[in-house]
């Protein structure tokens, strides 16, 4: 059985967040998938096996499966792309069918995924609360345009808005108690979010849930950030849509680029799209 490795959203040669990539003509248990994504270390390994509609996909963290994982998504893209060529992939989730296109461009590999529908809502007071206590966070760094809320892209994120770069920067946590929290909430990740601009933002993604202390590069919660700013009418996306874009992962020295697609129309699929690598050999 081969694991590909290969990193998603990268910054040309450099950055992005690997993923493992299993495809096969069949899955293996559950259990293998598990020990897999164990042994490959990474934040999630996506396993694939062709089906009539398309291909049947499942993403295991290095602690538990997920429904919905962005950035292995993209690699997967990446992977179809050199197997079958350049072309857009019907993916069957647990819970969802998506799709992903991947695009061959030189050395490189374009990717891009629509996620499964959106919504959020606001997130309750106590659990807003209990996320600053665990980041260590005051009040006075919340930023009031971005509320607290419960997003959702195909996986469950909370969001908290902060109003300075500075606070994201020292964003720091204990994983156990953050992994406790984040099971007890049912979140897969927390998305702590930097407005720069209205058009691009700064994002850390703790990933306690999964065993992880923080993700680089996160399409699924990039996913649900989308659709809450559409729900929130956030200026440049109200009315006709349009488009952000997110760094990740510069606090970790793993720059990650991520485009974001937002429709007009609410609830509706979000295009999450970047550049992937095939990692070298001494990576990972």
């Amino acid at each position: 059985m081969t694991v590909q490795r290969i990193s998603a959203f990268a910054d040309g040669d450099r950055g992005g967040n690997p993923a493992g990539v299993v495809i096969g003509d069949t899955l293996p248990s559950p259990d293998r998938m598990q020990a897999i994504a164990a042994e490959v270390g990474f934040s999630e390994t996506a396993f694939a096996m062709p089906v009539p509609e398309g291909w049947r996909v499942r993403y295991f963290s290095p602690e538990t499966e997920v429904p919905f994982c962005g950035h292995a998504t993209i690699a997967l893209g990446a992977a179809l792309a050199g197997r079958e060529g350049d072309g857009v992939f019907t993916l069957q989730l647990n819970n969802d069918t998506i799709t992903v296109e991947g695009t061959r461009k030189g050395a490189g590999i374009a990717a891009a995924l629509q996620s499964p529908a959106t919504k959020s809502t606001p997130a309750a007071p106590e659990l807003g609360d209990a996320a600053l206590a665990l980041f260590g966070y005051a009040r006075e760094d919340l930023d009031p345009r971005i509320p607290a809320a419960i997003a959702e892209a195909g996986a469950t994120h909370l969001v908290i808005g902060l109003n300075n770069r500075e606070a994201l920067r020292r964003m720091s946590y204990d994983l156990d108690d953050g992994r406790i929290f984040m099971r007890e909430a049912g979140l897969v990740t927390i998305s702590l979010v930097y407005a720069e601009t209205e058009k691009l933002f700064h994002v850390r993604n703790p990933f306690a849930s999964g065993g992880v202390l923080e993700d680089p590069a996160t399409g699924a919660a990039a996913a649900a950030l989308g659709g809450y700013l559409r729900d929130l009418n956030w200026p440049g996306v109200a009315g006709s849509g349009g488009e952000i874009s997110i760094v990740q992962g510069e606090d970790m020295g793993m720059r990650s680029l991520l485009t974001v697609d937002i429709p007009a129309e609410p609830g509706t699929s979000i295009r999450v799209s970047g550049a992937a690598r095939v990692m070298g050999e001494d990576e990972g």
